[in-house]
């Protein structure tokens, strides 16, 4: 059994989609993370980085106690290496999709997500800032993009690369990109959305992703942490 510490975010979706493509049993135990659920003592126990999701997987199979995993990079590396599922046993094979993973995880994310702060939730609208990151978006998905040529999936075969870029990709409007514009992710994106593990994962998110919008406070939770909370627990 996995207990996944989870919100609907796409970093979220990258685990459930891999734990139903799996076919694992799993149990989510929601972190609202506009109410402040990641500040939690409990929670930061295991997810030092007060970030969603983690993991703790109660039967590793090595008879030494549950497991525990924060980073979403990490977690699908760790359920993919214990299962032996979508990712390579070849050497060469997987050097790609660990490259493609990391991409992700370094590129796509980070700056999707920028582009996510400044084009909605920024208290002022900051052209520098909005366009810096809406066209590096638009790069990264150019770049991803032309690796599509030619071939179906990420990293040739159907991997953790794809689930991890996935979710990335879902709100591209609101990152205001078009998909027409990229004529190969659009096709990989339409048989990733097609796929019954990741339609499947989409639906268990259903109870929470209909939360009501970010409130003032819960911006200030999301964007004004330092090192230092000055908050009540």
């Amino acid at each position: 059994m996995i207990d996944l510490y989870y919100w609907p975010t796409p970093n979220g979706h990258k685990i459930t989609i891999f734990l139903e493509e799996a076919g694992l049993d799993y149990r989510i135990h929601p972190v609202d993370i506009s109410a402040g659920d990641q500040f939690k003592p409990a929670f930061l126990a295991f997810s030092p980085n007060n970030r969603m999701p983690a993991i703790i997987d109660q039967d590793p199979g090595d008879d030494l106690g549950p497991v525990t995993v924060f980073e979403s990079g990490a977690i699908l590396l760790y359920l993919a290496e214990k299962t032996e599922q979508l990712i390579p046993s070849d050497l060469r094979k997987r050097k790609t999709v660990l490259e493609w993973l990391m991409w992700q995880m370094g590129g796509l994310g980070p700056m999707a997500g920028q582009n996510h702060h400044f084009v909605q939730y920024a208290p002022e609208k900051i052209p520098y800032a909005i366009n810096r990151y809406v066209n590096e978006t638009n790069r990264l998905y150019g770049v991803l993009d032309r690796r599509l040529k030619d071939r179906d999936w990420v990293a040739d075969d159907y991997s953790i690369a794809d689930i991890a870029i996935y979710p990335w990709i879902v709100p591209h409007e609101r990152q205001q990109q078009s998909l027409s514009d990229f004529p190969n992710l659009e096709r990989w994106f339409l048989a990733m959305r097609q796929r019954p593990a990741v339609l499947a994962a989409y639906k268990r998110g259903k109870p929470w992703a209909s939360r009501p919008a970010v409130t003032e406070e819960g911006k200030k939770l999301l964007f004004g942490q330092k090192a230092t909370l000055d908050r009540k627990e």
